[in-house]
C-alpha cells in the first residue's frame, strides 16, 4: 500500500514562509501520473482542501483562503510534491496532509478528499501570531 510522506512543517511566526514536501513510500509510485493534493486539519475542525495539482494537464487549484499565498508544484526528477507557503497567518495553523489519487485516474473534483486514495500521516504547521 502506497503511503505519502510529508515533511517540512514547523513553528514559524506570522508573515514567515515554509515549504512542505511530499514523497511516496514506494519508489515505483510516480507522482506525475496522479492527481495530487494538499489538505489541512486545524484543531476541532474538519479536514479541508488547500491545493491540488492535476496530472493530466498540470492544472492547479487553491482554496480561497490560500490563493495568492500558497503555491503547489511538483519536481518530476525528484518525484516530490511541494507546497510553498508564504505570508503565513495564525489561521494557517494545522496538520497538513499530502494525498494522491491512483495512477492514471482522472480526478475532476480535486477539492474532494474522498477522491484521493493515498494519504500521509501529516506534518504540523504552527504559526504564532
Amino acid at each position: 500500500q502506497v503511503q505519502m510522506v510529508e515533511s517540512g512543517g514547523g513553528l514559524v511566526r506570522a508573515g514567515d514562509s515554509l515549504r512542505l514536501s511530499c514523497t511516496a513510500s514506494e519508489r515505483t509510485f510516480t507522482l506525475s501520473n496522479s492527481a495530487m493534493g494538499w489538505f489541512r486539519q486545524a484543531p476541532g475542525k474538519e479536514r479541508s482542501f488547500v491545493a491540488s495539482l492535476n496530472w493530466i494537464d498540470d492544472n492547479t487549484a487553491y482554496a480561497d483562503s490560500v490563493q495568492g499565498r500558497f503555491t503547489i508544484s511538483r519536481d518530476n526528477a525528484k518525484n516530490t510534491l511541494y507546497l510553498q507557503m508564504n505570508s503565513l497567518r495564525h489561521e494557517d495553523t494545522a496538520i497538513y496532509y499530502c494525498a494522491a489519487a491512483k495512477s492514471g485516474v482522472v480526478v475532476f473534483k480535486t477539492t474532494d478528499p474522498r477522491l484521493y486514495n493515498y494519504w500521509g500521516q501529516g506534518t504540523q504547521v504552527t504559526v504564532s501570531s
